[in-house]
Parts: structure tokens; sequence; C-alpha cells
């Protein structure tokens, strides 16, 4: 079994796959070449055929199926209540019955770190059943009995009755209840303190600031009863990273991320489900799981979590407020989870080589492309447009060679491609022919020239159509020694020029991985300049009609406000202090402005 999914048509579902070849995604392209047969199994309900695909995905392990790559499981701070002696411990896996759990946590090291601050006020046995009967036979506690980190039961210290007392007021804290026990405490300080028993109010300051410690290592977010999962999704083509905020007593106890690759094309929406249902096959359900979108069959989604947890389950997307805000801070955690991941790939050296030597491989080039240029055009309905270079040497980004190009003839993104690529090697030709061995630094200032260097390799943002521009471009100008190619988003296809099929290179290839950062890079830089651009437009068309106003005072005018919005709340006195400026034509910028405003 390659692939299990569901489906309400089967008709439909089986016709997205068997359509035209050629235009279906490459990662379904090879799922189908590698299929021999389809089969299917009829069930009732929405719900039934979420039980049944996700147990069948649990069972078999399909290899085209998404993968949340995760391999820890939820670590939870436990309290074996079911014991004659309850013991405190961090536990993973199934629940057993007669144990309370408090989490999960992100990390075993952090339950650890809050039950050495919370053993000082409620000091319960922390050792294995081994430990405790063998410090029973021999009459002598082990070293937290003797720092009064442990009651010490196991040598009668205290009762069955007193320890289990202690095991209840600890689970009575890490529920929540933390203000009765720090008003108890403090009160005890201040009467201990009054009657002159300093030593025990010493201790009851202790054991109050490490109760204190213990709480400032859990952020509260919500209110006191809020026990919810807050979810957020960051994407790109190939890969989607998920992060998950476990909010319990309105306090963040933990949160764990996950990365996993897109095996066909997929919305948010369809994600989320799958990552619900994968996720909490096995894991605590909460009361209320906060989403950035809906899944993709909520109300079948919402009663199979309901069956699972046996109590009602609000899957929702917060709209205000605190949650709001809190889901806002998970999406930026999940793209930082995304950017590292793709980092750790980057600053490998060997991943590198590999990423150089597939895309020589694949484009059929002699050597591998240690220098990489890339080319996007950026523009809104053919206003302000500029295009970007970025370059990568080696695989890594190199900032200082990066350039910008506004472009003079707006004719559609493919003659926008071949005028700066001309513009860009033009350039190169011009320095390389000032000399007969060419410097690449300039001998005046020493500084590198602009375009010192040609590239291995010139990637465009585009398909067959930008490709072959580009191409067209290098052959006017006798450019002969430098590989094209195009890479286009829907599919992530890589284009050569004259080729009427793209080069499809491996889901897994780390050639792709390195090419679309290349591309996602330039895309980047390309969007920055034309907002920049087009802000500065926008600034200075407010105030295009206002007479007698030229483009030097206008410059001055923002020069000296900072902003049009500033200008405008300017007083008539305020404006006549730019030099140039006299009271009626302040007069007529406020006027104008204030109409553009109106």
């Amino acid at each position: 079994m390659i692939y299990v999914g569901k489906a309400k048509s089967l008709r439909q579902r089986l016709n997205s796959y068997f359509a035209d070849f050629a235009g279906l995604h490459p990662r379904t392209q090879t799922m189908l070449t590698s299929a021999a047969g389809v089969d299917w199994t009829v069930v009732g309900t929405e719900v039934e055929a979420l039980q049944l695909e996700y147990s069948w995905i649990k069972e078999f392990d399909p290899r085209f199926n998404v993968k949340y790559r995760d391999d820890k499981s939820y670590p939870f701070l436990a309290v074996t209540m079911s014991e004659q002696f309850p013991r405190v411990q961090v536990m993973r896996g199934a629940k057993r019955k007669g144990t309370r759990y408090f989490g999960p946590y992100s990390h075993a090291w952090a339950i650890r770190e809050t039950v050495d601050l919370l053993l000082r006020v409620f000091p319960v046995r922390t050792c294995s059943a081994g430990v405790f009967r063998r410090a029973g036979q021999i009459g002598r506690p082990c070293l937290l009995g003797y720092i009064d980190k442990c009651s010490a039961p196991c040598v009668g210290r205290v009762s069955e009755e007193e320890h289990r007392a202690l095991a209840e007021d600890f689970c009575d804290f890490m529920g929540g209840n933390t203000s009765r026990w720090l008003k108890r405490i403090e009160r005890e300080m201040r009467e201990a303190s009054a009657v002159e028993e300093y030593e025990r109010a010493a201790r009851y300051r202790d054991d109050l600031q490490a109760l204190q410690k213990a709480l400032e290592k859990q952020a509260v977010v919500l209110g006191d009863d809020t026990d919810c999962d807050v979810i957020a999704l960051a994407e790109d083509a190939l890969e989607a990273a998920v992060e998950v905020f476990y909010v319990r007593d309105g306090r963040i106890r933990g949160q764990r991320g996950w990365v996993v690759d897109k095996v066909e094309e997929t919305s948010p929406a369809q994600l989320l489900e799958q990552f619900l249902l994968q996720i909490y096959s096995e894991a605590e359900i909460p009361r209320e799981i906060l989403v950035p979108v809906a899944p993709a069959e909520r109300a079948a989604v919402t009663e199979l979590l309901g069956e699972q947890r046996g109590h009602r389950v609000d899957v929702r997307v917060p709209q205000r407020g605190d949650k709001k805000a809190l889901m806002e801070t998970v999406e930026r955690n999940a793209k930082e989870v995304l950017a590292q991941h793709k980092l750790r790939r980057a600053s490998d050296l060997t991943t590198r080589s590999l990423a150089l030597q597939e895309i020589a491989d694949a484009l059929d080039l002699d050597q591998a492309p240690l220098r990489i240029e890339c080319y996007d055009v950026s523009h809104i309905q053919g206003t302000n447009v500029v295009a970007s270079m970025v370059v990568f040497e080696d695989g890594l980004a190199r900032k200082s060679e990066y350039r910008r190009f506004q472009i003079k003839t707006a004719e559609g993104d493919v003659a926008s491609i071949h005028e700066v690529i001309s513009r860009r090697f033009r350039r190169y030709l011009e320095e390389k022919s000032e000399t007969n061995e060419f410097e690449p630094l300039d001998p005046e200032t020493g500084k590198p020239r602009k375009f010192a260097y040609a590239p291995n390799l010139v990637v465009v943002d585009g398909g067959p159509a930008q490709a072959a521009a580009a191409q067209r471009a290098l052959d006017e100008l006798g450019v002969d020694d430098v590989a094209v190619c195009g890479l286009a988003k829907r599919l992530e296809e890589v284009w050569l020029p004259g080729e009427e099929m793209p080069v499809i290179l491996p889901r897994s290839s780390e050639g792709l991985y390195l090419l679309q950062r290349v591309r996602d890079e330039a895309h980047r830089f390309a969007i920055t300049y034309h907002r920049s651009k087009r802000s500065k437009t926008l600034k200075e068309s407010a105030l295009d009609e206002v007479p007698g106003l030229g483009p030097a005072r206008r410059q001055a005018l923002l020069r000296h406000f900072g902003s049009v919005r500033k200008l405008r709340d300017a007083t008539v006195a305020e404006i006549c202090e730019v030099p140039g400026i006299g009271p009626s034509t302040a007069e007529a910028i406020l006027s104008a402005l204030k109409g553009e405003s109106s």
C-alpha cells in the first residue's frame, strides 16, 4: 500500500489523478507511476472514513502519505496516586489509570527543573520502586531525604496518610490553585518572623521564592481555566512546518514543532485536517483547539476528536483578543521552525556540494555551478516595474553582490527579463574589454567591480518563455559559456531554453531545495525594491496637484516632515519654515492634502 486517501466522490477523486498526466504535480506523477492498482472500501459516514483512513496510515505507513517528522513522544509530569506512596516522575506514552498528569511539556528537563523547585515545599517521593525498597531494607534514605527534598516515607519519617496529603497538595498546586499556597506560605513566614523564629521564617522565604520561580517558568497567556492547544502553519511549495503551543490552566506548558514533506498539492485546510487526526490519535486532546484555518472536514474532525476524548472538543479559528494574539505568536514560531529547517540544510557543506552536483547532473552542465545568479521581476499591473539579481556562491548567499534594476521598457515579464539580462551582461562585457586581462577589482577604488564575475548558471523566475528570453539576450551579446534555466513556481519545474518538457528534479533533491531558495531570495529582494519605489511614488503623487510646487520643493517638504501624513497635520506656519515655501503655497498644500484625505 503506497497511498491512502478518502473521498466523498470516488469518480471525482480518481479523475483528479487520471487526468492529463503532464499537468499533474511531479510528486503526484511519481506516485501514479509507482502504483500497480487502485482499491476502495465504502463506509457509512465521513467520521468512519476518517477513522479508517488514519488507522490504515498508522498500520501500513504508506510512502506517499503526509508524514509529520518528529520522533518525540509527549513528556508529562505524572503523580502516581494509585500507588501506596505516590511518586512524582516524567512519563511518556499512553496514560495509566490512577495517575494524575500535568502537561505536556516541551522537554523532560523542563519538568525536572519544575519538580526540583517544588520539592522544597512538597517533598514527595521521586525514586523508583527498587530504590524505595532498598532504602527501607537498610533503614537509610537516599540523598534527597537528607537534603529535605523528600519526606522519606521509605524509612517511616512520615506516615502513608501524611505522604499522600503531600502528593495531593502537589497536584493541587500544579492544577492551578497557586495563589492559595503563595498566600499561605507568605503568612506563615510573617508569623514566624513576628515571634522571632528567623530560621523558620527564612525557610518559608526560600519556599516562597521556589514556588514563584516555578510559576515564572510557565507564562500566563489566557484565563486560569483555559485548556487549549494553539496550532499554526507555515509552508512553501515543498514543505510545511507546524507549531503547537500547549496551554493548560491558562499557562504555556510546552511547545512542539513538526516539518512535513508535501507529497501532493494540498491546501492549509487539508494539511491541518491530516495533522489533527494523526497527532491526536495518541496524544492528549484538550477541550479547545485553536487553528489558523478551519480543517477541510471540520464537522467530521470535531466529532471524531470528541469521540476519542469522551467529551465535546471545540475546533475553531480565533478572531480577536488574547487568543488571536497568541495565535500570531505561534505563527511566528512556525515560520521560524521552517526557516531553521531550511537553514540547517543550507549550512551543511556536504549537503551544499550534493545540491550543486545534482543541479549540474540534471541540467547536463560540465561542472557544478559554483556561482548562480537568479533574476526576478516585480510590478503591479505594469507600474513601477523593477528587477532583482541575487548571487549564490558555493550554495550560500553573497549579499554584497546583489543588484537592483529599474526596468525602462515595461512590456511584460518576458521583455523585462530580456532587458535585465542584456543590461547585466553588457556591463560585464564592457568591464571585461577595458583591459586585456580582466581584473575583478577596480584599480582606482580597489573595490570589486559591480558586475565583475560571470555566473556558471543564470536562473530566472518563470517558465519556458522567461528562460527563452534570457537565452536570447545572451545569444545577442555572444555569451556562450553561461547556462540558463527557468524555475516555475506552481510545480517547481526547471525549464531549459528550447526544450518542450521541463526537467523534474526528484522530490527529495537537495538541488531542488537550492534552486527554490535562490528563487525565493530573488523574489524577496525584488518585492522589497518594488515596495520602496511604489511608496516613494505614492508620497510624491499626493503633492503633484499643488500649483507652483516643483520637484525640488516637493523633495524639500518630504525631507523636512518625513511623510505626507505629518505634512498634512502641520500648520501653515510650520510649512513656511521650509525654504522656498511662502504662506500662499503652504495654504495651497494643506488645501490639496485635506481635500485628498477627505
